[in-house]
């Protein structure tokens, strides 16, 4: 990892600096960018939530080769790890590497790997075309994330999904603030629960809500026939404030358990992270900055070694922990819950 970093230092140079630790201090209000919103507060948040989550070490048992292995969605994978739905190389990332090269090889250094990416939207259209053309070269095997655009354009980009192959589709509403691309032209808004619900309805996949950080919206996601949602405050990068998605994931996953599949991001940086995620109620995670940083550093290869990492730091911390199975994460591995 440390030669794809440093080609991803050099690549992404004056918009990520591939920091030994990426947790938002350097980059705050860096956006675009990779950075967090404003001060940086939730960016940092985040990685500072997990961090303060400490294990229970076991070893009196007979835990050897814990099972990775979870259902999601409709997908079996190999792990509960998926790419986070990242996109816009040439203004977030520095340009390095072609959109559609970019957000092909992530895709595809996951499939290979037994699980599943995402991919953005934005403006250009080239960003979401070229999520669009991954999906559909590789057999639907990719969710794609539309932003909440008013009017015809988000109906018109989730067609597009589906006509790609996609079965699971996405709406990531914690981008319904960004004021930029309402001075494009291109406005997105906020979704009353039952405009989601009409959109649920009109669209035949199933569907995951991203950017759900309270319990009660959460019920809302489950009224609105969602099947998915995602804990998430965008990464840090649409509102300056919130708290870490690890303060809030146990009480929504509380609230909506056994009705809805849910996923989580927000600062997970490794196999540990995953596990502190899943302890805390989530059924599987997705991971963004760093899986970009892989994908710049070393195309697909640096995407399935990024992978292989977390694998096998979650099968560390699933050994030292006695937890047997993904689909089985006992909260009592995490000191004082």
């Amino acid at each position: 990892m440390k030669e794809i970093h440093a080609k991803a230092r050099t690549l992404m140079k004056g918009y990520c600096r591939v920091c030994p630790v990426c947790d938002g201090r350097v980059c705050a209000g860096e956006v675009p960018g990779m950075g967090g919103l404003g001060t940086g507060s939730s960016f940092k948040d985040n990685i500072r939530a997990l961090a303060e989550i400490q294990f229970n070490m076991r070893c009196l048992h007979d835990v050897v080769t814990p099972d990775l292995s979870v259902s999601l969605l409709g997908f079996d994978l190999s792990l509960p790890v998926l790419a986070a739905p990242i996109g816009g190389v040439s203004f977030n990332m520095g340009g390095g590497m072609p959109e559609d090269e970019y957000i092909l090889a992530k895709l595809t250094a996951c499939v290979e790997a037994g699980t599943v990416g995402c991919t953005g939207d934005g403006v250009p259209d080239f960003i979401h075309e070229s999520g669009f053309a991954a999906v559909k070269a590789l057999d639907g095997k990719g969710i794609p994330f539309i932003k909440p655009w008013e009017d015809q354009e988000l109906f018109t980009k989730l067609d597009k999904a589906l006509g790609a192959g996609a079965e699971v589709v996405g709406v990531d509403v914690d981008a319904a603030g960004l004021v930029t691309l309402r001075k494009m032209g291109r406005p997105v808004a906020p979704k009353p629960v039952s405009e989601l619900a009409a959109v649920i309805r009109r669209t035949k996949a199933k569907f995951v809500v991203k950017g759900v950080m309270t319990p009660d919206e959460a019920k809302l996601c489950v009224d609105a026939g969602a099947a998915g949602i995602v804990v998430s405050n965008h990464g840090g990068r649409v509102l300056d404030g919130t708290p870490g998605t690890a303060r809030v994931l146990r009480e929504v996953a509380d609230a909506v358990r056994g009705q809805i599949a849910v996923l989580a991001d927000g600062g997970v940086r490794s196999g540990a992270d995953v596990l502190r995620m899943l302890a805390l109620g989530a059924d599987a995670v997705m991971i963004g900055r760093p899986f970009s940083v892989a994908v710049l550093g070393g195309g697909k290869e640096g995407a399935a070694q990024y992978l292989e990492k977390i694998r096998q730091e979650l099968t560390q911390c699933m050994v030292l922990t006695g937890t047997a199975s993904v689909r089985e994460v006992d909260s009592r591995i995490i000191r004082g819950l």
